[in-house]
């Protein structure tokens, strides 16, 4: 397949659609941030969220958070994470507009990623979000899977497995973390990998 490279503006009719776990905070690899104590966020985090809070009309978090399902942490736990994190990043000027967590254990779960459930309830709460103009960011196939379902541009951040061989049938762009990501978005302007979304 040929892979073709156009240009496309982001401005504030665009959604940015977030992982959490090693985007926004230090993933604890192999385990789960189970309360506040243990979150962290990533280097410079604050700085890019600040910088894509006045580029993005939208922006929402996606994450999978297994470690409800299976008892490791509280669903109490969960939501108090999340309001401190939206409230951190909110007081350094960056936004987030909502998170959502799946905390299904099963993979079949239309909520859990790469499963687009999420990504519908976003669009059932902000009913002006256009998949084919919102970017997912993520450091999983998984997020990149359930952004192409979906008709978005996505973008792998390397935080945790090594960067893949680019052009990739699921990957638009490979950056080392989100605040490397953001200070690409020179002018508000990225490129588009055209052939890239999945057929489903």
């Amino acid at each position: 397949m040929k892979h073709t490279q156009k240009t496309i503006k982001v401005d504030k009719s665009w959604t940015l659609f977030l992982d959490r776990d090693g985007v926004i905070n230090e993933e604890n690899v192999g385990s789960y941030i189970t309360n506040w104590e243990e979150f962290v966020f990533c280097p410079d985090a604050l700085i890019a969220l600040q910088q894509l809070n006045h580029q993005f009309g939208r922006i929402v978090v996606v994450t999978n958070q297994r470690g409800v399902g299976r008892g490791i942490m509280t669903l109490d736990a969960l939501k108090d994470i999340s309001a401190r994190m939206t409230e951190a990043i909110a007081a350094q000027g960056g936004r987030i507009d909502k998170v959502y967590a799946c905390t299904a254990i099963a993979d079949t779960d239309h909520n859990r990623k790469p499963n687009t459930g999420m990504g519908l309830q976003a669009k059932e709460d902000f009913n002006e979000i256009d998949f084919s103009k919102s970017i997912m960011v993520g450091n999983s196939m998984s997020d990149m899977e359930f952004g192409k379902k979906l008709n978005m541009h996505t973008v792998f951040l390397t935080t945790k497995h090594k960067p893949f061989a680019l052009p990739h049938h699921l990957i638009d762009e490979q950056h080392p973390s989100l605040f490397a990501w953001a200070n690409t978005m020179d002018a508000s302007s990225i490129p588009c990998n055209t052939a890239s979304a999945l057929n489903i």
